[in-house]
């Protein structure tokens, strides 16, 4: 008896080992490296941005407005990192060719590429349009796809690179009034997973982040239709709650730590993880929860479909102490620099 105990607790300790030599022999170092993080003016990309200044890397920015990127770059050079900033909407194909561009004359190529740029349009479907569908696979999967096929070159040559694609628990089960955002984020799950298994024997690690409500602010420079205040004030809760929500900075390093792995999945923050379990288990369950979520959510007044900024839809609610741990996240993470083109 004693002897099985003990010859089962070697083979555990055996697999324990080997499992934790597989990990480490997937450890990747940043230092030196030329990391590419889209949508890095503010919000997550800039706290991912903070956390690969950390590790020693030479950063690459890019975000839609000027002012807000340099901003960015202000504060990343202050903490000492070497960062080239580009104003880039990586939905038009011409900016991301120029993007790239730029990075090979002042970097080479790119080691490390984060797909974060994002955009999201909360409300009833009866106010999506078309081009709201189109907007949102733009940028979440047209502009994805276009950047990994432009790095992935310099990455097979080398034989070792690393992507990192930020999807959303809402690429796993689609939230209600916020579809066009949903379907986007399926597509990229369903391509960043398609191309990490296949680009694995390249050396090419592929890691598809799925993220729950995070306090980043950025609910202030989201697009919300129908009873935009009421939209606002639910979606900026379920951001700024603890238990509901989790912060920026606790995420980035997941998620970097995630990239340096190689792990092919992160589900980020327990509700999510939960969500991601139940839907896996029951989808037919979830989707009447669903079904029933929608039911409580506002109804539009009318057929309008003008969309609001987060930050023109405060009311008393949202100007409470309940949102106070994401204001604050706003303000560190940028959130709260209102672009020049708006």
């Amino acid at each position: 008896m004693n002897t099985r105990y003990l010859g089962a607790g070697l083979i555990a300790a055996a697999g324990i080992a080997t499992w934790m030599a597989v990990r480490r022999s997937g450890a990747y170092s940043f230092r030196g490296k030329t990391v590419l993080i889209t949508g890095a003016s503010r919000g997550l990309g800039l706290v991912m941005a903070r956390e690969f200044a950390r590790e020693g890397a030479r950063l690459v920015i890019c975000g839609l407005d000027k002012s807000v990127l340099d901003r960015a770059r202000e504060e990343l050079e202050g903490r000492g990192a070497e960062v080239l900033a580009v104003p880039t909407d990586v939905s038009l194909r011409e900016e991301v060719d120029m993007l790239l561009g730029a990075v090979k004359e002042r970097f080479g190529d790119v080691d490390v590429l984060v797909n974060n740029a994002g955009r999201m349009d909360i409300g009833p479907l009866e106010t999506m349009t078309d081009a709201d569908f189109e907007r949102s696979m733009a940028v979440h999967f047209w502009g994805p796809l276009h950047l990994m096929r432009a790095v992935l070159p310099g990455m097979r040559a080398r034989g070792e690179g690393r992507i990192v694609n930020i999807s959303s628990i809402g690429g796993i089960l689609a939230v209600p009034h916020m579809v066009p955002y949903s379907a986007s984020k399926f597509a990229l799950a369903g391509l960043s997973e398609g191309m990490g298994a296949e680009l694995a024997k390249d050396g090419v690690r592929v890691t598809t982040v799925y993220p729950g409500p995070m306090r980043t602010g950025s609910a202030r420079n989201a697009n919300f239709k129908g009873r935009h205040r009421e939209e606002y004030a639910w979606f900026v809760l379920s951001d700024a709650l603890p238990i509901l929500s989790m912060s920026a900075r606790r995420a980035a390093r997941q998620i970097v730590e995630g990239c340096r792995r190689g792990e092919p999945r992160l589900v980020l923050s327990l509700p999510a993880k939960l969500c991601a379990l139940a839907h896996g288990v029951a989808p037919s369950l979830t989707a009447r929860a669903l079904s029933r979520v929608a039911r409580m959510l506002p109804t539009p007044d009318g057929p309008g479909t003008t969309s609001r900024k987060g930050y023109e839809s405060r009311s008393a609610l949202t100007d409470s102490p309940l949102t106070l741990l994401d204001d604050q996240a706003a303000e560190e993470n940028h959130e709260n620099l209102v672009p020049s083109f708006h």
